[in-house]
């Protein structure tokens, strides 16, 4: 009984840790090393089967006598670096430092409590970013200015949109026919030298590189229906933003100029 209470206990903790890393944008193969680590350092071994929405694990003694199975939903998380970062150092000190299954938890939900930085903050941060690609592109600041307030626009829209719970890929469309009109200003008032960079890199905040990058190491890596899993996800996110800015072309008529 001793025995199924602590795989149950560390189960428990193991499923959260998991779900979180996959939530925050982790590869796949770092969750499976990072999960293993842990279960490792309470004398346990670990399999686990990842897909888009749920992980399925089963943990078991050294012996294979006792085993105990969940599957677990993963948690609707934006990307978080901090939290990708510091969970892959606890799982280093839980098995460096043999901390305990109480001290693991503990720190596991300081880590998790650290708020996010405010939405106006991220909003001004993106909104210089894009601006940035513009000139990085060669804009000139003219193209900038209006990359900036498109990118104001569509970001914030995408923040009260994400807020209530709107299927990613219609906030996706929305947020990029709305950047993208306003990055077609340039084209339809005559302003700057280059409006058909202003044009193009308006949408540029809604890429999703680290799902891309992420789809691309899970296959490689082996994990192929994590990673093909992800790499549709981020392909039907990269036709919403295709068909917002193909709508903004169709109502300005700017392919025609």
């Amino acid at each position: 009984m001793e025995i199924h209470n602590q795989l149950k206990r560390v189960s428990k903790f193991l499923s959260e840790y998991s779900t979180t890393l996959m939530a925050v944008g982790v590869q796949t193969s770092r969750i499976v090393k990072n999960t293993s680590r842990i279960a490792e350092s309470f004398g346990l071994e670990v399999d686990m089967t990842i897909f888009q929405k749920t992980i399925i694990m089963t943990l078991r003694d050294k012996d294979n006598t006792h085993t105990y199975s969940s599957v677990n939903k993963i948690k609707p998380l934006a990307l978080n670096f901090f939290i990708n970062s510091k969970l892959s150092t606890l799982s280093w000190d839980i098995y460096d430092y043999n901390l305990s299954l109480e001290e693991a938890e503990k720190r596991y939900k300081e880590i998790v409590s650290v708020p996010r930085e405010k939405d106006m903050t991220v909003l001004i941060l993106v909104a210089i970013a894009n601006a940035s690609f513009c000139r990085l592109f060669h804009g000139d600041f003219t193209s900038m200015g209006i990359v900036f307030v498109a990118t104001l626009i569509g970001f914030r829209v995408r923040q009260i949109l994400m807020k209530n719970h709107w299927n990613h890929l219609a906030v996706f469309l929305i947020c990029s026919f709305i950047a993208s009109m306003v990055g077609s200003m340039g084209f339809l008032f005559g302003w700057g030298n280059t409006p058909e960079v202003a044009l193009g890199t308006s949408v540029l905040f809604l890429i999703p590189g680290v799902p891309m990058i992420n789809s691309i190491m899970d296959v490689i890596d082996g994990h192929v229906l994590a990673g093909t899993s992800r790499f549709i996800n981020a392909t039907m996110l990269i036709i919403s933003i295709a068909i917002g800015l193909s709508l903004t072309l169709a109502v300005t008529n700017i392919s025609a100029l």
